[in-house]
């Protein structure tokens, strides 16, 4: 199932490829509008205007601007978890782990800083609890992908306590990522270089 059908952030999925292709474009709309002044200004009827359609047409697939939000939450979230996976897939020993996931780390960090929709969705997160459980979700699914490269090169540490602490280093690590956005880029940078190092060492341990 579409990860945003799953979420029940459109009110129904599109179902042929003109359809299809009115939701591209309206999550486009909406993505420009964000990049240029943010989600808490955009409106539903510029959205519409933007993408080319009614604003009936866009209410029969979102039924406000926070479905459009959650809707490209779950798509970098998607993304996001592709990267991931992809990452650690090659992965065969404990050092091969450590510089996998220390190139993801700053792989994410740099599509952080390079994506403004990405930044401002991240940082309404906590003030939206469906955007929280989105969250809480990817933080799940991708600390299982941690999990499962870990237990690979460490097959003699105890599963539950790796699968715990790999949902735990991904869980920081979002919120690093949130609150090195938030500040100056220096003190971001030293912020994200910390965790990287904590993590890391936590991981190592088990080898």
């Amino acid at each position: 199932m579409d990860k945003t059908e799953d979420s029940g952030a459109l009110r129904r999925a599109p179902s042929q490829k003109r359809s299809q292709e009115r939701v591209e474009r309206m999550l486009q709309a909406a993505t420009a509008l964000i990049e240029e002044h943010g989600s808490d200004a955009m409106r539903m009827g510029e959205v519409a205007e933007r993408a080319g359609v009614s604003i009936g047409s866009l209410y029969q697939y979102f039924p406000d601007k926070a479905a459009i939000v959650r809707t490209l939450a779950e798509r970098y979230n998607a993304e996001g978890r592709a990267c991931i996976s992809d990452g650690l897939a090659g992965v065969r020993d404990m050092d091969g782990l450590l510089q996998a996931f220390g190139a993801l780390i700053d792989t994410y960090y740099g599509i952080f800083l390079a994506e403004p929709v990405m930044r401002d969705i991240w940082s309404g997160t906590q003030a939206d609890k469906a955007l929280r459980d989105i969250d809480l979700r990817d933080s799940r699914a991708n600390g299982a992908l941690l999990a499962e490269a870990w237990q690979r090169v460490a097959p003699a540490a105890e599963g539950e306590a790796i699968e715990r602490k790999a949902f735990l280093v991904m869980s920081l690590g979002e919120a690093t990522m949130r609150l090195a956005i938030s500040v100056e880029r220096a003190e971001g940078d030293a912020l994200v270089t910390d965790y990287k190092a904590m993590a890391l060492r936590e991981i190592g341990a088990s080898g």
